[in-house]
């Protein structure tokens, strides 16, 4: 979708900064409790990663660009809890338990978590279909605007790159996020020159490797 999260390309957002080599993975307490609520209420089963990531970037942009990193996921995941009916609005702005909790399926208990990272969560499938595409191949990014979840940057679309890489067939991410299926699909690696992107002004020497299902994809003639 058109929202604010799809910042990549785009000017007046300010420099990346890096903090160094000893940057801290998180810079207060309370975004490990965050992170630990994401895993833990995520391992229910009541969502895909695909929908968690859609819930975060569905956010009305001036909500998502004056929120850090971890406040956007506590955002996301309370609108997925309120979505089920896990937690209520009210809960929310109480800031505490107002009605009897819901059954959960699913536990995750703190002594299975380096078990359960450690597994990971495999998008890959078996294709039945050979790969449309080669190394190599001049290929189009679709210049599409969709109303839910892709992972089809905005500053790509329309442009031409070259596909680089080739991983097999991947759950696709906008059914998914949707709850439509997996509808598994081959997933590429496409490399744009700078110039292409973002004209001959670019660097010459930049490129942007990005990876791409195949419907994301229309061949160069």
């Amino acid at each position: 979708m058109n929202g604010g999260a799809d910042m990549g390309g785009m000017q007046g957002f300010g420099p990346v900064r890096h903090e160094g080599e000893n940057e801290p993975k998180f810079h207060a307490a309370w975004e490990k409790r965050v992170l630990a609520m994401t895993l833990a209420v995520g391992a229910t089963g009541q969502w895909n990663i695909d929908m968690s990531r859609s819930a975060r970037e569905s956010l009305p942009p001036p909500q998502y660009f004056a929120k850090s990193y971890y406040e956007i996921w506590l955002s996301g995941l309370e609108k997925l809890m309120i979505e089920r009916g896990m937690i209520s609005a009210e809960e929310v702005e109480a800031g505490r338990v107002l009605a009897p909790p819901k059954k959960l399926p699913r536990i995750l208990t703190a002594e299975a978590v380096p078990a359960v990272l450690a597994k990971g969560g495999p998008t890959e499938r078996p294709g039945d279909q050979p790969a449309r595409f080669k190394t190599g191949d001049r290929v189009r990014a679709r210049n599409m605007h969709p109303t839910g979840h892709t992972r089809l940057p905005r500053y790509v679309r329309g442009h031409v790159g070259t596909i680089e890489l080739l991983h097999g067939v991947h759950v696709f991410p906008d059914s998914n996020a949707k709850g439509q299926g997996e509808q598994p699909q081959w997933l590429y690696t496409v490399r744009f020159e700078g110039r292409e992107l973002w004209g001959s002004d670019a660097d010459p020497t930049l490129s942007v490797s990005v990876d791409a299902w195949d419907s994301y994809l229309e061949p160069v003639v």
